[in-house]
């Protein structure tokens, strides 16, 4: 009588070792997940500090006071609107994180509407900024679409 094991074996052909999905994560993977947490916290430091001005937290803002000063009159719109972006990206890190398919999806989405600001602000005359933020956002895009990057997501 055979062991249910052996049956198994018999019936799939021999086991094969256990590869975990680490091994399988395509290179960036990590980092690309850690983008869009940062992403997530940036936008929401953006709103509080847009929705409440003042505080010790607008410290930050020295390093870019140009959209500071652009933002700032337009709180009552931007800091929702970052509010909103905050929680795209957050959905976006939680889904790319659990390789579902729809964090993936809307990693590119996200991706693609950043690419298409940087292009604005190319054709503005901002060359300097769109052209280092279209370089990125467009090295992001191909790494995004590459088969083995999709393939890593569950449609499930």
């Amino acid at each position: 009588m055979l062991r249910w094991g052996a049956e198994i074996q018999r019936a799939h052909g021999p086991r094969k070792p256990m590869v975990t999905v680490h091994r399988l994560r395509p290179r960036g993977f990590l980092p690309i997940g850690i983008f869009f947490i940062f992403g997530s916290t940036m936008a929401a430091y953006a709103a509080l500090t847009l929705l409440w001005p003042g505080t010790a937290l607008d410290v930050l803002w020295t390093l870019n006071k140009q959209a500071h000063a652009v933002l700032l009159p337009h709180a009552g719109i931007a800091g929702p609107l970052f509010l909103v972006l905050s929680a795209a990206l957050a959905a976006t890190a939680v889904g790319w994180l659990r390789r579902r398919h729809w964090g993936w999806l809307l990693g590119v989405v996200i991706v693609v509407i950043n690419a298409t600001g940087d292009m604005i602000n190319l054709l503005r005359g901002e060359r300097l900024k769109g052209a280092l933020g279209v370089t990125i956002a467009g090295i992001l895009f191909i790494y995004l679409i590459r088969p083995n990057v999709r393939r890593h997501f569950s449609r499930n």
